[in-house]
């Protein structure tokens, strides 16, 4: 079972290459969370592998992955191996500790985890790379996906490739709480005239907050996965004035119909 969480493809990218190797199912985990259960029960198979993938944000995986595993019950749980994968820029903190905790108190361990580096999205702090520079990166985690299979498929237990930066353990319990509290809102969020009212932000929103009559409208609930930003194909959706002259990225190897929730 693939839990994964993605905002313009890269975890996605990741969370598929893992299933095909794994021979597993993919899930999403806003498709689920927008269901709004009050428990999200599966029943396991004894050989059945659980595999997290999601990417970072400030150091910590997104909020509705941690919500969502506060409501996981894995029916007929019998030590099934459990791992993880975290897409980022660069570094991912303390979050396989963190995310350790929120299994422990389903009754659930992570058995391994890991990190790899994809291209950014976060026009909001930064702009994109050049679209050669993101297919090197992309190029550059396939050897690093071939050896995560391996270890997956081995079952190999106690096993961190991680790249957590300095002083990890601030960076997450730190600042991702202050991201959380602060940066998450959609006051920011504007339309300008070139909007086409196709729809497409609406449809890729993993918290089905955006609805869309002629130009779209934001609700309250946000996880800054930028996907209405970069899948907008008319740049007509900005974010304050910082993304007004910046670049946009999705991954070149998923279609954006496989971003709709």
């Amino acid at each position: 079972m693939i839990l994964y969480f993605s905002g313009t493809g890269n975890s996605l990218y990741v969370a598929k290459d893992i299933a095909t190797a794994q021979k597993e199912e993919i899930i999403s985990i806003s498709k689920e969370m927008n269901l709004n259960k009050e428990v999200y029960d599966y029943n396991l198979k004894d050989d059945e592998k659980i595999i997290f993938i999601f990417p970072i944000y400030a150091w910590a995986p997104p909020k509705m992955v941690l919500d969502f595993i506060s409501k996981l019950k894995l029916n007929n749980y019998k030590g099934n191996y459990i791992s993880a994968v975290a897409t980022c820029g660069k570094n991912i903190g303390n979050t396989m500790e963190l995310l350790n905790e929120k299994l422990n108190k389903n009754g659930l361990n992570l058995d391994s985890g890991f990190s790899v580096v994809m291209p950014t999205n976060y026009i909001i702090l930064g702009d994109v790379f050049t679209r050669e520079k993101n297919n090197e990166i992309i190029e550059a985690s396939k050897p690093v996906l071939k050896n995560i299979n391996k270890i997956i498929s081995n079952l190999e237990k106690g096993k961190f490739n991680v790249e957590k930066g300095n002083m990890p353990k601030v960076l997450t319990s730190v600042i991702n709480p202050l991201f959380n509290k602060f940066a998450i809102g959609t006051k920011k969020f504007y339309v300008t005239g070139d909007c086409i009212g196709c729809k497409i932000c609406e449809k890729v929103c993993n918290n089905n907050c955006i609805k869309v009559d002629k130009t779209p409208v934001w609700g309250e609930s946000c996880s800054q996965c930028l996907a209405c930003i970069n899948y907008c194909p008319k740049t007509a959706i900005q974010y304050g004035k910082g993304t007004v002259k910046k670049g946009r990225y999705t991954n070149s190897y998923i279609k954006s119909e496989e971003m709709y929730r």
